[in-house]
């Protein structure tokens, strides 16, 4: 089983480690446009192997997208953050270019590849990946709600001071601060509600932390996480080649289902050897409702600046 991530930055590179130090796949290979920044990442998480007791091969090839040939997944970290002074047009322009180039490359060697999307804006660029290639969407995986879910079960077990793998929750909707969307109504510990376990006012203060889980984080380290992010691909990556049908949430095309059409949005899904295997139906309340469709229209205004880039 075979694994390529496209971009050895932090996020990239840790999800390669975090592969190889659980041997997920039998090989890895980081791809980077700088020179010789994926080889020494390879290297060093190489070096790891005789105390850490991985057979996973990492590798890193500059530009070399033959090295990637016969890919069961491609991971697509590579992209910009946006910059001072970038309006959302230009930033959507350049990481649409850039995933072009790299689904148009990855495409040409692993033809038969599922794709994870962590370029952002992600929910964007998934259905930018998805329009530029063609595939089935089955093929291609947002990763965010996987990211999401993981920093809600988080701040839900720092409030319950209990485990957080004890702990079950999921986060819906877009992958930002405004959009996405904790359950709290849905989450539980040890198959009981945390609604019966906390105040109204903890369970709100949750739910804002897990919303601006990333920018607490970039305020506190100056720039994006990365341990995280990285555990989350290799998360999904695992549930892929394993054909393990977890129930991951994932940006993923709808078409009709939660009430909206050719939209990329984060919803609970069924992961396994064919990417995304269900699309899975969950009752929502009437406010829970409301946010999801604010989301959609949010999401939605954002792809009105890749339709007329794709035009």
């Amino acid at each position: 089983m075979k694994v390529s991530v496209i971009g050895a930055g932090n996020v990239g590179a840790t999800c390669a480690e975090v592969i190889a130090f659980r041997q997920i796949a039998s090989e890895v290979v980081l791809v980077d446009i700088a020179e010789g920044l994926a080889e020494g990442k390879a290297m060093d998480i190489m070096q790891c192997a005789a105390n850490s007791g991985f057979d996973t091969v990492v590798k890193g090839v500059t530009k070399q997208y033959a090295r990637t040939v016969n890919s069961d997944v491609v991971v697509i970290t590579s992209g910009i953050p946006r910059k001072p002074g970038m309006t959302r047009e230009e930033l959507i322009g350049t990481n649409t270019a850039i995933v072009k180039s790299v689904m148009e490359n990855a495409l040409t060697v692993s033809p038969n590849a599922i794709f994870v999307i962590v370029t952002n804006p992600m929910d964007t660029m998934a259905l930018a990946a998805l329009k530029i290639s063609g595939l089935a969407k089955n093929r291609i995986i947002g990763m965010g709600g996987a990211l999401d879910s993981a920093r809600f079960k988080y701040f839900l077990s720092q409030k319950l001071d209990k485990p957080v793998a004890d702990i079950e929750g999921m986060v819906i909707g877009g992958h930002g601060d405004t959009t996405m969307i904790p359950l709290i109504r849905l989450a539980t510990y040890k198959g009981i509600p945390v609604t019966q376990l906390l105040s109204e006012a903890d369970q709100q203060e949750v739910v804002k932390q897990t919303m601006v889980g990333g920018a607490t984080l970039t305020k506190l380290l100056g720039t994006s996480a990365w341990y995280a992010p990285g555990a989350a691909v290799a998360h999904l990556v695992d549930s892929i080649l394993h054909d393990r049908k977890k129930l991951i949430p994932c940006s993923t095309l709808l078409e009709g289902e939660y009430g909206e059409q050719n939209i990329f949005i984060g919803v609970p899904c069924i992961i396994g050897k064919n990417g995304i295997e269900k699309i899975v139906d969950v009752t929502l309340n009437k406010e829970e409702k409301d946010e999801f469709r604010k989301s959609a229209e949010a999401i939605k205004e954002v792809n009105k600046e890749l339709h007329n880039i794709l035009s």
